[in-house]
């Protein structure tokens, strides 16, 4: 082999591997340009999720809207501002019983189951008039929505009747479809429905189960709420005529029977 050739052979030899560094070079370039890109990509998207993860968490939720609504809609036969009056019974009735529940409430699923029928019936007899305060306050205690829930859907009763109201409510504390306190049951719209199909009024009725899915008086309910927390009552049930708490005599409890609840009622009813 001549030198000439020599030299050719080695020339060539070097250009092909200067031309294949410069290959690796640029792919080893365009390959940690990918990472970077990678990496800033990955840095945006997390950034952007806990962006709106934070958002997510400012936004108020359903019920502190309906608290804060400016506009209420409140449910046919009510009253007063934001239809918070509720009085249902006769308009001849001379005397008022305030009673004051709690939808979660298990010592007033225990008074209505013992008393419902009574006070229906003196309803009906116009013994007195009856205007209901609901509270929300043990939703509170469990970061719960049943209470509020249940007096929404209270609402969409009441927006069918007052009779239908007075049946709905007791439905809700009947031994069969009041749940343990502990049981936030009455935060989902289905179940409220099925309690409703125990009442003829509200079976298959179309307005009443579109108010709830709807949640049309959640702002009522609300603003019901707040009536309780301004009334100064500390618990419930409670039961007030003429502003004076009624309790079993000889102890600061609500009457929990008929019997109780007759003789304590009676005692109001001839008060001055």
């Amino acid at each position: 082999m001549s030198a000439r050739n020599n030299k050719a052979n080695k020339a060539a030899a070097r250009e092909r591997l200067r031309v294949e560094r410069e290959q690796q070079a640029k792919k080893e370039k365009t390959r940690r340009q990918l990472i970077v890109i990678a990496s800033t990509v990955a840095v945006l998207a997390v950034a952007g999720g806990i962006s709106y993860a934070v958002i997510q968490s400012n936004e108020p939720t359903a019920w502190e809207s309906a608290k804060d609504a400016k506009t209420v809609t409140a449910p046919k036969n009510t009253s007063g501002t934001h239809g918070t009056e509720v009085v249902v019974g006769k308009a001849t009735a001379k005397k008022t019983l305030e009673v004051f529940e709690d939808a979660r409430c298990p010592s007033c699923a225990q008074f209505e189951q013992g008393v419902s029928e009574t006070v229906k019936k003196d309803l009906a007899a116009g013994k007195y008039k009856l205007k209901f305060v609901g509270a929300t306050f043990i939703d509170n205690m469990d970061d719960g929505e049943g209470s509020k829930n249940a007096l929404s859907a209270l609402g969409a009763a009441l927006d069918v009747s007052p009779e239908a109201f007075t049946e709905y409510k007791a439905a809700l504390y009947s031994k069969k479809f009041h749940p343990t306190e502990s049981k936030d049951t009455f935060a989902k719209d289905s179940y409220m429905l099925e309690i409703a199909d125990s009442v003829p009024a509200l079976k298959n009725n179309a307005a009443f189960e579109k108010n709830v899915k709807d949640g049309t008086f959640d702002a009522w309910a609300m603003k019901m709420s707040k009536e309780f927390d301004d009334s100064g009552v500390g618990g419930t049930p409670t039961l007030r005529m003429d502003g004076k708490k009624i309790t079993v005599e000889g102890s600061d409890n609500p009457p929990m029977t008929a019997d109780e609840f007759n003789t304590a009622v009676g005692k109001a009813l001839k008060a001055a």
